[in-house]
């Protein structure tokens, strides 16, 4: 019979009439194991630190008491002109809005395509079982590849806009959110899906009575979560020409020293739609899941 606590393999045994000595040689070897694990992060951690360092252009600890240079000289250019940051802040809401709506319309078809792939990829629920492995691999490309990268070959083919940004951040939601909305559907109830099944329900029937009201509340918990992501890369994909507010937040910190109250300006806009978009998405989130 196999050890359960300490494994197949072959050699002495705590005593089991000891009192305690099975734990205490279960907890030594977790120890250990600790102090393995710990160790090997440490060194890892170091090394890529010393190699980073080796090719960083400048030493990162000899610049290391420049590193609020920057951020003092925006910080005191915009305090002297305080007066101007309302009148900044509404002169780029319309730039914002456009950022939030690349995030809603991301968003929304990610949402809709991964909810169709992840039941296309779940084990007892998939329409073509024997296509389950291609299309996980084809989920994984999409995950894999930054909207970074998507949104500049894009721009080099649509010019820049706020379509080349759309349709990065979509094709990065379908593939992160298909993974998560795999995983939630894998754990749904399949009594329903057979009982539909047996009085003659399609496919479709099926997966829309059966499976989708076990597994709405979280995937929208998902969904709300991802919308707070999309909106931090949407602004962050202006950066590469695809239009929002990132786009003018760049151009303000390409002027440089003249148009800092600016760049303030565009920092606050965009923190204080973040922190609101976050409260109510919580909220939102915690409604669904816990039903109060």
């Amino acid at each position: 019979m196999v050890d359960i606590a300490f494994g197949p393999e072959p050699g002495k045994r705590p005593d089991a009439g000891t009192p305690g000595a099975a734990y205490l040689a279960a907890t030594r070897r977790k120890r250990l194991y600790g102090g393995v694990l710990f160790v090997f992060f440490a060194a890892s951690m170091a090394s890529g630190f010393l190699v980073a360092q080796e090719r960083n252009a400048g030493g990162f600890l000899d610049g290391l008491h420049r590193l609020d240079d920057f951020p003092a000289e925006v910080l005191t250019e915009a305090w002297d002109k305080r007066a101007n940051l309302p009148g900044l802040m509404w002169q780029n809401a319309g730039s914002l809005l456009e950022t939030i709506n690349i995030a809603l319309v991301s968003t929304l078809l990610g949402v809709i395509g991964a909810g169709v792939l992840s039941l296309l990829i779940t084990r007892g629920l998939a329409r073509w079982p024997r296509l389950i492995g291609l299309l996980r691999r084809v989920t994984d490309a999409l995950r894999a590849i930054p909207e970074i990268v998507i949104a500049l070959v894009l721009i080099y083919i649509l010019g820049g806009g706020p379509v080349p940004a759309m349709i990065a951040i979509t094709i990065h939601t379908l593939g992160v959110l298909g993974k998560l909305f795999s995983e939630v559907a894998e754990n749904a109830d399949l009594r329903p899906v057979e009982g539909l099944a047996s009085v003659g329900a399609t496919w479709a029937q099926r997966m829309w009575f059966g499976v989708i009201p076990q597994v709405a509340p979280n995937w929208l918990s998902y969904a709300l979560l991802r919308l707070e992501i999309n909106l931090r890369a949407s602004a962050i994909l202006g950066f590469v020409g695809a239009g929002g507010i990132g786009y003018e937040l760049k151009i303000a910190m390409q002027w440089g020293g003249g148009r800092y109250d600016q760049v303030v300006a565009i920092f606050l806009l965009l923190f204080l739609t973040i922190v609101v978009i976050d409260r109510l998405s919580d909220h939102w989130r915690h409604r669904l899941v816990k039903g109060s």
